[in-house]
């Protein structure tokens, strides 16, 4: 196993373990009228909280698709901008309930799982902004590399109402 990936597992082990209870930052809702087969895809990640797996990853992306099982196949992607080397990790995904509420749990090593929680996604499914367990992981996302400054100051204003300091975010470059 690849260095990156053993610190992945131990960084999702240690997430697990610390990890209370709940699966969701306090007064977050997820997506309750949730539609995978439209999250299904590639997304530009446009900005982040930084930790140990994406440390000096810009250009990063996740890709979506069904497995037969009926979980969900996650490849994320980035460009190590110190390395100079592409960086990919493969994992699933599975949905926390029913898959039509947008609460997943995602690993990249055996049975440990990670909340995954989408708290805000447009009507047409190109904007989405995912919390994890904690106000320590934040993302937003894209089907572009870019977005609307309106829905950056929606996403924003979300985070901030939940205690997220957006002053932290790493904001990614999609420049290869």
């Amino acid at each position: 196993m690849r260095r990156k990936e053993v610190l992945f597992a131990i960084f999702i082990t240690i997430l697990v373990l610390l990890s209370s209870c709940t699966t969701l930052p306090k007064g977050a809702n997820v997506i309750e009228s949730f539609e995978k087969e439209k999250y299904l895809g590639k997304w530009y990640e446009i900005a982040r909280y930084d930790f140990a797996f994406e440390k000096n990853l810009n250009n990063t992306t996740a890709e979506y698709a069904i497995r037969k099982d009926g979980k969900i196949d996650v490849v994320n992607r980035g460009y190590n901008y110190i390395t100079k080397k592409w960086s990919e990790a493969k994992g699933k995904a599975r949905f926390k309930g029913v898959d039509t509420k947008g609460e997943l749990e995602v690993s990249f090593f055996g049975p440990f799982y990670a909340a995954y929680n989408v708290i805000a996604l447009d009507k047409d499914y190109q904007y989405a902004l995912v919390a994890g367990s904690s106000l320590k992981y934040l993302w937003i996302l894209s089907r572009e590399k870019t977005i609307p400054s309106e829905v950056k100051d929606q996403y924003l204003t979300i985070a901030q109402s939940l205690g997220y300091e957006t002053s932290k975010l790493i904001w990614v470059e999609h420049n290869k």
